[in-house]
């Protein structure tokens, strides 16, 4: 009897114990709190640096569209030799790669 008399009496600071142990929990561990916002911080790091990277990729691959549409012949040539192994008696090939 005695416990419920204490509880009923100490009941507004047993609310607010609870209220900010959920709310400190939530805050640090919920689907919102600080583990997913730096989680969901890293991942968006990740894309923005793959994105740059395929963004320099397109800007090559446009470049040499552009050259090819152009027919600019050293660029042609460039393409010819090195997908068919081709060269001339006098020439010496290097594979670099």
């Amino acid at each position: 009897m005695r416990l419920i008399e204490s509880l009923k009496k100490k009941k507004f600071i047993l609310i607010n114990i609870f209220f900010t142990l959920y709310l400190g929990i939530n805050f640090i561990g919920g689907e919102r709190g600080l583990f997913s916002y730096l989680e969901k911080k890293r991942l968006f790091e990740e894309l923005a640096t793959k994105e740059r990277i395929l963004i320099n990729k397109i800007k090559t691959l446009e470049t040499k569209i552009s050259l090819i549409k152009n027919n600019d012949l050293d660029y042609l040539d460039m393409i010819y030799r090195e997908k068919f192994k081709y060269g001339t008696k006098d020439e010496i090939i290097i594979k670099l790669r």
